[in-house]
């Protein structure tokens, strides 16, 4: 476990130190907020599907196959655990800073964080099965998520929930995947470029951010210290065990899965909060301080199933 847990804790240092870079920039003034929201968008709308479709690009393989709608069921199952976590044991006075909390627990940085240790501890096989992990998180995040912020089923559109960036990847990779496929050389290699770029831009627009946020206010919240230990170690862990009860698992699966699952708070949570006028300051606290302390908790988690499965 030990070899295990070094290999994982290094690749997670080099996303700490591209986060270092980003905080860097911000406090040097090297960039700015309007630069960071453009990155975002380069990474939502172009960057991460290449990347997916990148992972995809490959024969078909009923393997794999199989394996990808393990990992879409994995993942649904785990967002549901998370849900009923959440609801059961996350309580705050103020209904804002509840659901925000609530948010936290179920959605995980599973494109931001868990990708790119899926890419380094699995290879594009670990991004492959990834890439289910995130179209399920587009449509729990634009469905459940969209309910949660703002309290309105009615708000829900069925556009959102199948046109997005992630969902659209993914539908155009396994297309790809199916018909064993491969694009022109001069598309390889574009896309595999631009996938290139999906670790060191998200890493460090999340250091940019985490250069910026206020956590001193999270130490005297009590529903905030359950939110950290459900998304960091409960819910990983009941992931685990779900995967050994039900057995007959392909260890990459099984590893993308955790990985995603024991990946910090989303990012996403301070975006709905900032659209939906819920408690920022504590959305924006709650992510930096459980991706500091990912820095810890998920190696020791991923070791801990490299060994298991």
């Amino acid at each position: 476990m030990f070899e295990s847990f070094c290999l994982v804790a290094k690749q997670v240092a080099i996303l700490f130190i591209l986060m270092g870079i980003g905080a860097a920039c911000n406090k040097a003034g090297l960039l700015k907020e309007e630069a960071v929201k453009g990155i975002v968008n380069l990474l939502l709308l172009i960057v991460t599907p290449c990347l997916i479709i990148s992972a995809f690009q490959r024969d078909y393989n009923a393997s794999m196959a199989a394996g990808l709608l393990q990992s879409l069921a994995y993942a649904f199952g785990f967002h549901l655990l998370a849900i009923l976590l959440a609801h059961l044991f996350v309580h705050h006075p103020e209904k804002a800073g509840e659901r925000v909390l609530r948010f936290a627990v179920v959605f995980s940085n599973a494109g931001f964080m868990a990708i790119p240790l899926e890419q380094a501890v699995l290879g594009m096989d670990g991004v492959f099965y990834g890439a289910a992990i995130i179209a399920v998180f587009n449509l729990i995040v634009w469905s459940y998520g969209l309910i949660l912020m703002n309290g309105r089923v009615a708000d829900i559109r069925i556009r959102q929930l199948l046109v997005n960036p992630g969902i659209i990847g993914v539908l155009f990779g396994c297309a790809l995947f199916l018909c064993s496929i491969r694009l022109p050389g001069v598309l390889t290699t574009v896309t595999r470029s631009m996938a290139g770029l999906n670790t060191p831009l998200a890493m460090i627009v999340i250091g940019y951010y985490l250069a910026e946020a206020k956590i001193g206010r999270l130490f005297t919240c009590p529903a905030a210290y359950v939110t950290i230990a459900l998304r960091l170690i409960a819910v990983p862990l009941a992931v685990i065990a779900a995967i050994r009860v039900i057995g007959h698992t392909d260890r990459t699966v099984a590893l993308s899965a955790v990985i995603a699952a024991s990946a910090p708070v989303a990012a996403m949570t301070t975006m709905f909060a900032s659209r939906f006028r819920q408690d920022t300051a504590l959305s924006v606290g709650i992510v930096a301080v459980t991706t500091l302390l990912s820095i810890l908790t998920m190696p020791l988690i991923v070791a801990w199933a490299q060994t298991l499965f």
